[in-house]
């Protein structure tokens, strides 16, 4: 029986997951009809009035999927919420918001070297690294990774990976981190819309109204602020960050597909490499025209720019990483409650008004996030369940009535003088 792992593509910041599952050939196999004593057996129990131990298995299964999904919300919740706060802080003293996505995107040089740490801890069969890394180059074609490859296929990853951070953090800089944040809620809105164009999805018109909502709540989002040119800007900027991270993850589906655990491993270090090689000009450039100009290396706070990039490298590790024990949807709720805790953050560190239309916009965001979060089949899965509660329904109302009959039998036989001497 072969045996064929989950594949995941890994996108940019703020992206859940996509997984590919394939069908383990062998695996369905017809049940055999059960005897009279498991056919009177209630379900979930075996034939001796004992639980099954496959629910029990099952049940087990999904609790600790379930456990380790809310570690995983909370994990990706802190990190970004975490990374957001971070970089406001950082630009207090080093105002260098280009400089600050290089210094963090070399980190990611560090995906695959912890992808193998973890391969040798874990795997049954542990292979060198140049075995795992020849493995893992098959992503890319059968001549492995190539100039023309790197140049091809890479490239234009690095380029959208780069250009979706920089304007993330040069948006915090114009407007306060609750706006930044929700309003990048709306890249999933854009997937969507791209992925309907592009790669031909499947319509629905639940996604539709969600994408609605969230161009509904960028216009309200500006208009709380009053059309300010730093709010026009800083919105702008958040929604050009979210146009490209949904640019990057339809073009990862269309060019690439998916990939395995360290086939995204190995690509996320590749785009560290081609931010070391072919980005480091720009911040060089950047720093000796005086765009982003600072007097002397010692008044750079190493600690928050170290703090930002760790806390930055996690949430991308979890985020493409975590779908291995938990679900998909749930590793995106934490995106959503990074919300919350940022107008936390905010209410007791800046002068930001949540007034009406702001706290409408970002319900409405919130919401349309939620609506694109359901599955592809939920209006099945909804018609089934009402069908099954109107059959149960209808059950409980026949066996209310068989009993309500034996009831006043029995009092009848009861009533019912007896002749026998």
């Amino acid at each position: 029986m072969k045996k064929h792992s989950a594949r995941v593509a890994p996108l940019s910041a703020c992206n859940s997951p996509v997984l590919t599952l394939t069908k383990v050939e062998g695996e369905e196999r017809p049940r055999d009809s059960p005897g009279p004593a498991e056919a009177q057996a209630p379900a979930g129990t075996e034939a001796g009035g004992r639980p099954s131990r496959c629910c029990w298995r099952c049940s087990r299964a999904q609790l600790k999927k379930i456990f380790w999904g809310v570690a995983v919300v909370l994990c990706v919740c802190a990190s970004w919420a975490g990374a957001t706060q971070l970089a406001k802080l950082t630009f207090r003293k080093f105002d260098a918001p280009f400089t600050l996505t290089w210094f963090a995107t070399n980190w990611n040089f560090l995906f695959f070297p912890l992808y193998y740490a973890g391969h040798i801890c874990k795997s049954a069969e542990k292979q060198s690294v140049k075995q795992r890394y020849r493995e893992c180059c098959r992503f890319f074609g059968d001549n492995g990774l190539t100039l023309k490859v790197f140049f091809t296929k890479a490239t234009p990853f690095g380029v959208l990976w780069t250009l979706t951070n920089y304007l993330y953090l040069h948006a915090i800089k114009k407007i306060n981190t609750t706006d930044v944040s929700v309003l990048f809620c709306c890249n999933k809105a854009f997937v969507f819309l791209l992925s309907w164009i592009v790669l031909r999805d499947r319509f629905m018109g639940v996604r539709i109204v969600a994408a609605i909502l969230a161009i509904a709540g960028i216009v309200m989002m500006t208009y709380a602020d009053g059309f300010h040119s730093h709010s026009v800007i800083g919105i702008a900027l958040v929604v050009g960050s979210a146009s490209m991270s949904a640019l990057y993850k339809v073009l990862f589906k269309l060019l690439l597909g998916s990939a395995k655990f360290g086939e995204a491993a190995l690509f996320l270090s590749i785009l560290g490499v081609f931010n070391i090689l072919f980005i480091t000009c720009i911040p060089v450039i950047l720093y000796f025209t005086k765009v982003e100009y600072w007097s002397s290396f010692d008044d750079i706070p190493w600690g928050n720019l170290c703090g930002f990039s760790v806390l930055l490298l996690t949430f991308n590790i979890v985020l493409n990483f975590g779908i291995a024990v938990t679900y998909p949807t749930l590793m995106s709720l934490g995106i959503v409650l990074s919300v919350p805790v940022n107008a936390v953050v905010d209410h007791y560190t800046s002068k930001i008004v949540f007034n009406g239309v702001r706290l409408i916009a970002i319900i409405i965001i919130g919401l349309g996030f939620l609506l694109l979060l359901l599955p592809e089949e939920w209006d099945v899965w909804l018609i089934k369940l009402l069908t099954r509660l109107k059959v149960r329904k209808k059950e409980e109302a026949a066996e209310g009535g068989a009993d309500l009959g034996l009831g006043l039998q029995s009092k009848s036989r009861r009533a019912r003088p007896s002749f026998a001497r």
